[in-house]
């Protein structure tokens, strides 16, 4: 029986492929409205360093899922898959295509296959966890992680403040490990049938370079006067460890952050920047050689495929 689900495109790619511009680009050659999918964007006064699209790149075209917590508020995978489903089906219902464009593989993941059940956050059991961590370290309640769950561990970096704490919560809440949760299938069937596109440039060291280029251009455009706007944010200043929070640890930010507490100078702060990009890249690049139903494309020199692959998709002969 034939799928007669609407359409929609995945645009998925590490940072500095080019997403941005083709996303929009497509957007206005095929009636489409754009999803953000990355979770940085989704903090408003994270505009440079989190190459947020600009002015005139929304002006034309909608966007959705920009600016809609501030830097301080929490913000989960779930959360965000209830909001991008919702946005998809408004945009379904205007007679309009989305384009989901991003690199964070767990809003992908969230959005398009659903997330295990496991336990809700438990405001208690945070506060619990983060006294630990005042007292005893991160890195030793990730070692504590790995003796529960090495599995997770393995996944999850021993700064990662965020990630072991939600670990932690759902054993403790549950006496189950998050791997264990996540070995459940959820019931979800995304609304709309799905052309994945990856975009990617052929090599490393192409990427290595449009990385460093992009974060020399984001201090150019004044991303230290961002970062001392945000310190300035009462709710950030009086915060007492604002490097915990998912929106000063995105790449750059935790960087300049640290920067501008005295810890380095500039030119270290630049050398830290690309570095932490790259790995992020490269984070990125794994997660999408897993994705086994998408399709490749080099977003200059195969630009034509990539073109014809969406023409296809949308208006098939």
């Amino acid at each position: 029986m034939a799928d007669r689900r609407p359409l929609a495109i995945a645009l998925m790619g590490p940072t500095a492929s080019g997403k941005t511009a083709l996303a929009v680009e497509w957007a206005q050659r095929f009636n489409g409205e754009v999803v953000s999918v990355d979770s940085a964007l989704v903090y408003r006064g994270l505009d440079i360093g989190a190459a947020k699209p600009t002015a005139h790149e929304r002006a034309g075209v909608p966007h959705h899922l920009l600016d809609v917590r501030d830097p301080w508020q929490p913000y989960s995978a779930a959360e965000f898959a209830t909001d991008a489903l919702a946005a998809v089906e408004a945009i379904v219902a205007r007679g309009r295509l989305p384009i989901l464009a991003g690199g964070t593989g767990l809003y992908f993941h969230a959005l398009l296959r659903g997330l295990a059940p496991m336990p809700e956050a438990d405001a208690d059991t945070r506060t619990a966890i983060e006294a630990e961590a005042g007292e005893r370290s991160w890195a030793a309640l990730h070692a504590e992680l790995a003796s529960i769950d090495p599995e997770a561990a393995s996944r999850i970096h021993a700064t990662d403040a965020q990630r072991i704490q939600r670990a932690l919560e759902v054993w403790r809440l549950s006496g189950r490990t998050i791997s264990d949760w996540r070995r459940e299938r959820p019931v979800h069937r995304f609304p709309c049938r799905v052309l994945k596109l990856v975009v990617a440039p052929p090599s490393r060291e192409v990427l290595h370079e449009r990385i460093a280029r992009r974060f020399d251009a984001m201090l150019e455009a004044g991303f230290l006067d961002e970062v001392r706007r945000l310190r300035a944010l009462p709710q950030l200043a009086a915060h007492p460890k604002p490097l915990d929070l998912p929106a000063i640890r995105a790449v750059g930010y935790r960087q300049a952050w640290e920067h501008l507490d005295g810890l380095f100078d500039a030119a270290t702060l630049r050398d830290r920047g690309v570095f932490a990009t790259r790995q992020l890249a490269k984070r990125q690049l794994t997660w999408l050689r897993g994705e086994l139903d998408a399709l490749w494309g080099d977003p200059l020199e195969g630009r034509a495929r990539l073109d014809r692959l969406v023409t296809d998709f949308v208006e098939p002969h």
